[in-house]
C-alpha cells in the first residue's frame, strides 16, 4: 500500500483561482488518512507557489508519496469548444469492485490504461469501464451521470469499485446528483454525461 503517490489533478483559472480545491484538498487528505500517509498540510501553499505570476488557465497536477513530499506540476488548459460531445465506448477491462485503492485517486493506474489502450482516442474520447457485476462504474478520466428525466444525475455508488470524483460529491452535496446502480441498458434509457473537476460536466454519447 505504499508503492503509488495520490493524485490531484485541478484547474487554475486568473479570476477564480483553484477551481474546487476545498473539495481536492479533503479529498487528498481523507485518502492520506485511509493508507498511513502523512497529512498533507502545505498542500494549498505548494499549490499557490506553483502558480505564482500566471495569467492563463492551468491544468495543475499535485502528488503526494507516502514519505510526505508532494510535487506540483502545470501545463495549459485549454476548454472544450462549445457544444462538444464526447463518444464513449464500453471496455473489455474490467474493475474488481472489491479492489479499496479504486477509491482513491492514485499513480497505480493499470486497469484504466488498459481500458484506454482498447481503442485508440480517434475512435472514441473515453471509456467506461464495468465491475465484475456487469454495473457501469466509470470511466478512465471521468466519473459517469445520466439524466433520466427525474431533474436529477444518476451516478454509481462507490462500492460499485470507483473513484470518489471531486466533481461527482459536488454534484451529490448540491443535490444534484444522487447515487444509484446503472446497467449498461440504463445508459441508453436517458441523456449521459460524463465528467471530472477539470473540465466540467460533458455531454456524451455510447457507441458500440
Amino acid at each position: 500500500m505504499s508503492d503509488f503517490s495520490l493524485i490531484e489533478t485541478l484547474r487554475w483559472e486568473p479570476e477564480a483561482g483553484f477551481v474546487r480545491l476545498h473539495l481536492h484538498l479533503a479529498r487528498l487528505s481523507r485518502s492520506a488518512r485511509r493508507i498511513g500517509f502523512p497529512d498533507p498540510t502545505n498542500a494549498a501553499a505548494k499549490l499557490e507557489e506553483a502558480v505564482a505570476g500566471a495569467t492563463t488557465a492551468l491544468r495543475m497536477r499535485l502528488t503526494l508519496d507516502r514519505m510526505g513530499r508532494i510535487d506540483v506540476t502545470s501545463g495549459p488548459f485549454v476548454p472544450a469548444p462549445a457544444g462538444t460531445e464526447w463518444t464513449i465506448r464500453i471496455a473489455d477491462t474490467r474493475v474488481d469492485s472489491t479492489d479499496r485503492l479504486l477509491r482513491l485517486k492514485t499513480t497505480r493506474r493499470g486497469v484504466y490504461e488498459a481500458a484506454r489502450a482498447e481503442c485508440a482516442t480517434v475512435e472514441a474520447d473515453e471509456m467506461l469501464l464495468l465491475n465484475e457485476r456487469d454495473e457501469v462504474c466509470e470511466g478512465t478520466i471521468t466519473s459517469v451521470f445520466l439524466d433520466d428525466g427525474s431533474g436529477t444525475l444518476g451516478t454509481p455508488p462507490i462500492s460499485c469499485g470507483l473513484l470518489a470524483g471531486v466533481l461527482r460529491t459536488e454534484l451529490i452535496c448540491q443535490r444534484k446528483a444522487r447515487v444509484g446502480r446503472l446497467s449498461v441498458k440504463d445508459l441508453t434509457a436517458g441523456k449521459l454525461y460524463v465528467g471530472n473537476s477539470l473540465r466540467g460536466l460533458i455531454p456524451a454519447r455510447l457507441i458500440g
